[in-house]
């Protein structure tokens, strides 16, 4: 940032860069609540699919969202993606902006590097919220999702996003938003396949069931109620594990709240992050 508080390397639409550890992340601001809010998105997207979330709090929070590495217009990293490489790239871009102490949201594997950070980092945590994640995963739910990484590093990757299609929205809201879908569709052919195959394998083989009951932090556990891959037993889990941890099961929704009810998500998140809750215990 310069003396005046603006960054030098801001794009037109309000975007910006950061070079940490030779990695350029794609980052955007917004908002201008007082309470500092990071937003990690899933395998394949983006920042953006925070825009109608961040739009609805934006008077409450000020917004960090940003693009994985590997996607949207951070770098195309090439190799190996571990988890601990997401969570310092969060930590970087929030020293960048002056978080020195968030609360944190993460949607899929978002919400996997956001409990690792709890885990990790629980100094620099108010709040957070997993969205539509993982963790205690099943030995046939294990098998699932590694045979779509097989399928991904295989080369299928269309009929992967096809069938992704069908588990992420419901099929009504498809109809009603044909251009929307086609737009997802044309986002996901611009994704790097070795890329997105870096970053599904963190998804497919990370599972923290057995690490999150020490996450300290206040922590509000959300999924769509017909979601298959973060489905609600797995939502269940982490309630029951995360100590004073609170549920929500979207009533109709399969795994894409974010597009499909940011209503919805937006209103329990602020509900859940503005809460007057006990302080968690060491």
């Amino acid at each position: 940032m310069d003396a005046h508080g603006q960054d030098p390397d801001r794009d037109r639409d309000g975007g910006a860069r950061l070079e940490a550890g030779g990695v350029a992340l794609h980052y955007r601001l917004r908002g201008r609540g007082p309470r500092p809010l990071v937003c990690v998105h899933g395998v394949g997207s983006y920042g953006e699919a925070w825009d109608g979330v961040a739009a609805r709090l934006g008077d409450a929070f000020r917004i960090l969202t940003f693009d994985l590495r590997g996607h949207g217009r951070s770098s195309r990293v090439r190799g190996r993606y571990e988890i601990d490489d997401f969570v310092g790239d969060v930590l970087a871009l929030a020293d960048h902006v002056g978080f020195a102490r968030f609360d944190l949201a993460g949607f899929s594997l978002g919400g996997l590097v956001a409990q690792r950070l709890a885990l990790a980092h629980p100094d620099r945590l108010g709040r957070l919220v997993l969205l539509a994640t993982v963790a205690g995963r099943t030995p046939e739910e294990r098998a699932r999702v590694a045979a779509r990484l097989a399928a991904l590093r295989a080369g299928d990757r269309g009929a992967h996003y096809d069938a992704s299609l069908s588990r992420w929205l419901t099929e009504g809201f498809q109809e009603r938003n044909p251009d929307l879908v086609a737009a997802l569709r044309r986002r996901n052919a611009g994704n790097d396949p070795d890329c997105y195959a870096a970053a599904y394998r963190v998804l497919a083989e990370t599972d923290l069931g057995a690490e999150i009951a020490g996450i300290r932090a206040p922590t509000l556990i959300a999924t769509g109620e017909d979601d298959q891959g973060s489905n609600p037993r797995m939502a269940r889990f982490m309630h029951d594990r995360i100590p004073g941890s609170r549920l929500r099961i979207l009533p109709g929704l399969r795994h894409s709240i974010l597009v499909e009810a940011p209503d919805a998500v937006a209103a329990a998140m602020r509900a859940f992050l503005t809460a007057d809750l006990p302080e968690p215990q060491p």
